[in-house]
């Protein structure tokens, strides 16, 4: 059994957490909705400022920081359209006097196809957008594409922009070697669930995006990550093989303590999520390329468990044992095939239906039908 940890209060879980960070450089940690883990991310950010005399230690990533970036529609004219930046945080201590525009924008372009300008006077974002031009012909001399200004952007969108806001102030803090830029305060990264209204493709390049900047800081900043997204948190698992990393499993135990549970040495509870969530695929018909990779490593994992060296182990005496085994090898060959979001033909669903069905007969999983 697995090593557990039970506390009653936030203040004992973020304790823990901070004496983990003294041996490790990374936190990654899984829990369902509900079990309060954006509470837990402002008690870590509080505590810190406990043991610092009031002086923050915690750059963090969580619901609350959305809520720094408040939109105005311009309900009356229905035309100033912008973004209000809360500038008496702490988050924004660098805005005025940091070129951010151009990190932001270099983060940005990897996800995204809108634009944005600063308005530093007056402490706004404004965004903007090319679309084609609906009078637009090749022969009328009118442009193809013309820029709308003031744009309402969607709340996947404008969920990328404040992430990739807030992987600039990172990579300030990382990059400020001698300590004296605005950002030199910051010793901890903490990011609860930065995946919010971002479909799985946008959600895996988050989270190697994240890894590959953090690990810049060589273990001088440390990071704790939170999720209760499964497919994000596996990347993030594959993402920290070989770094100074303790990952756990957190819920409340019948008693209502915070329990952590290490998963360091066997995957447990995240692909058992994982699992619910390709069988919801599955139930759905919306299965796509990088859920044979999930499938797969998935049927690694349960082999290992078993002793065992190879997934093939898991299809022994199905019906369509070989057909499986070769769609598996087919389907998820590549270290990079995860982060081609393609959807499947019909007779591929069918196969990958196929094999999750019987695996799930096979071992007598019970699986929750999460919500579609």
């Amino acid at each position: 059994m697995a090593k557990t940890n039970k506390y009653k209060t936030l203040n004992g879980l973020v304790s823990k957490y901070r004496d983990d960070l003294k041996e490790v450089d990374y936190l990654l940690l899984f829990a369902h909705n509900g079990v309060g883990k954006t509470r837990t991310s402002m008690e870590f950010k509080d505590k810190g400022k406990r043991l610092n005399n009031g002086n923050g230690d915690t750059l963090y990533f969580n619901a609350y920081t959305e809520d720094l970036f408040i939109w105005d529609n311009d309900i009356i004219g229905d035309t100033d359209r912008h973004i209000k930046l809360t500038t008496t945080s702490n988050f924004f201590r660098g805005f005025k006097t940091l070129a951010l525009e151009e990190k932001i924008f270099s983060h940005l372009e990897r996800y995204a196809t809108f634009d944005f300008r600063f308005d530093y006077d007056n402490s706004k974002v404004i965004f903007s957008k090319n679309e084609k031009n609906p009078q637009y012909h090749p022969n009328n001399g009118k442009p193809e594409y013309i820029t709308n200004e003031n744009v309402k952007i969607s709340r996947g969108e404008e969920n990328l922009f404040k992430w990739c806001f807030y992987l600039t102030l990172c990579e300030l803090a990382i990059e400020d070697e001698e300590g004296t830029g605005p950002y030199n305060w910051v010793r901890n990264f903490y990011i609860d669930d930065p995946i919010s209204s971002l479909d799985d493709n946008n959600a895996i390049g988050v989270a190697t995006d994240l890894i590959s900047l953090t690990k810049k800081s060589k273990g001088k900043i440390k990071t704790i990550i939170s999720t209760h997204h499964s497919l994000f948190y596996n990347v993030l698992w594959n993402e920290l093989r070989g770094e100074k990393t303790k990952r756990y499993f957190l819920y409340k135990n019948k008693k209502e303590e915070l329990t952590l549970q290490l998963t360091d040495d066997t995957p447990y509870f995240h692909h058992v999520a994982l699992l619910a969530e390709l069988k919801t695929a599955a139930d759905n018909n919306k299965v796509y390329s990088y859920h044979f990779n999930a499938l797969r490593s998935i049927l690694e994992k349960t082999a290992s468990f078993f002793g065992k060296k190879d997934f093939r182990f898991c299809l022994e005496e199905m019906e369509d044992e070989i057909l499986y085994n070769r769609a598996l090898n087919l389907l998820s060959h590549g270290k990079y095939s995860i982060y081609q979001p393609v959807e499947l033909a019909d007779d591929n669903k069918d196969l990958f239906k196929n094999i999750i069905y019987d695996f799930i007969d096979k071992y007598e999983f019970e699986v929750v039908q999460l919500n579609s």
